[in-house]
């Protein structure tokens, strides 16, 4: 089960500046967990302290926002893209 997940530009500075990280996980959770034991303090850059998702980031699989399908239990299928996506705030 192979998920790629498009990591965004002020993130890379962790991810050795790749755009695209291929995952092998069940779920968008278990995606962050292994981006976190490949790239050390990634994890805390897209969770808070309670283990949410930052709410300036949105998280997408195949452009669905996980907030309106199961969060981070959001089932990864092979082929699938998971886009972590900076909110734009302003008005």
């Amino acid at each position: 089960m192979s998920a790629k997940v498009r990591i965004p530009t002020p993130l890379r500075k962790l991810t050795n500046n790749e755009e695209l990280v291929e995952v092998c996980a069940p779920t968008v959770a278990e995606a962050i967990n292994e981006l976190q034991s490949r790239y050390p303090g990634i994890k805390e850059r897209l969770l808070d302290d309670s283990g949410a998702v930052r709410r300036f980031l949105n998280v997408y699989v195949n452009e669905e926002d996980i907030r309106f399908l199961q969060n981070q239990q959001t089932k990864v299928q092979d082929g699938d893209e998971i886009s972590i996506v900076p909110a734009v705030a302003g008005g």
